[in-house]
């Protein structure tokens, strides 16, 4: 059966118009943050409507010391930094003002713009202009809303994993419940491993895992503790694969593909196209064959033809 092809929308069919967006009494929500905005020595410059969902949200300029980003956020890059920083100083404009909530405790949380933030604080700046939302739970929405700087795997991992940390100890929402945070179940597994190890080779691992990786039906913290568990097993397979690829090096075998080249060969779903899978049976099977790797049975040009995964 050929898949439902998606309705054609109608050009401005959906939203405000521009004399709605800012028209009528702000939310009771919008209001109180527009108030709290000033007490925090803030200025809201004007509450209004998105134009899509119509949802009220306030323009503010911030004193720049009570923003920060989320507290599970990946790391900065510097160089983005130094660069974006040099970049502002010459056009001497701020021109893309981040997204922020405002925390219990009167700080303002940015899920998406950290590395502006950065950069503004080492030009000495004093506020900073923000998209304030009532709505806290936008800050867990953080890797749909990053515009700065792609997340490669690694950071995105590490920003999940520290997300369902910090949402674990607020809810009992089951994991599955934040599928749409998290986006992936292999994010929380590889975000473990990322952690013991910053240079684990999660890209060659990472096709597998969004095969036979889920989001558990489990509260999360409860959750948490099976990925640790599924990330020492992660853990012990590349741990038997930087054997295998030790074995191929002693034989003269040199290629940026080495771990991948080895991975591939001992993924039982390889040639099992749409094929179910669980996560324990299949790094099961992939840790046995991974001891039993025979490195001699391996020839040149076999390793010529593989490609690679990105080891990040």
């Amino acid at each position: 059966m050929p898949p439902k092809r998606k309705k054609k929308v109608e050009p401005k069919s959906r939203g405000l118009s521009p004399s709605d967006i800012g028209a009528g009494d702000p939310s009771p929500a919008a209001a109180a943050l527009a108030s709290s905005i000033e007490k925090d020595g803030g200025a809201a410059l004007s509450v209004y409507r998105d134009p899509l969902g119509g949802h009220w949200q306030v323009l503010a300029s911030l004193p720049i010391d009570l923003v920060e980003p989320t507290p599970f956020q990946r790391d900065l890059s510097d160089a983005h930094v130094k660069r974006l920083t040099a970049v502002l100083e010459a056009l001497d404009r701020f021109l893309d003002p981040i997204i922020t909530v405002r925390s219990a405790d009167g700080r303002y949380w940015t899920p998406n713009g950290s590395h502006r933030l950065a950069s503004l604080k080492k030009l000495g700046a004093k506020s900073i202009v923000a998209l304030v939302l009532p709505e806290p739970e936008v800050a867990y929405k953080i890797l749909a809303l990053n515009t700065e700087k792609a997340h490669n795997l690694r950071e995105k991992s590490l920003e999940v994993v520290r997300m369902a940390r910090d949402l674990a100890e607020k809810d009992s929402l089951a994991e599955k419940d934040y599928a749409l945070e998290f986006e992936e179940a292999a994010f929380l597994t590889l975000g473990m491993c990322y952690e013991k190890n910053g240079r684990f080779a999660g890209g060659a691992y990472h096709p597998v895992l969004k095969r036979v990786d889920t989001f558990l039906d489990k509260r999360l913290a409860a959750a948490l503790e099976v990925r640790a568990k599924r990330a020492e097993r992660l853990g012990e397979l590349e741990e038997a694969v930087a054997e295998a690829m030790a074995a191929l090096k002693a034989r003269g075998f040199e290629s940026p593909y080495l771990r991948a080249f080895v991975v591939a060969r001992i993924n039982p779903l390889r040639f099992q196209r749409g094929a179910k899978a669980e996560f324990d049976e299949t790094i099961d099977k992939m840790l046995a064959s991974a001891k039993k790797f025979k490195a001699e049975s391996v020839k040149p040009e076999q390793l010529a033809r593989a490609g690679g995964a990105s080891e990040d």
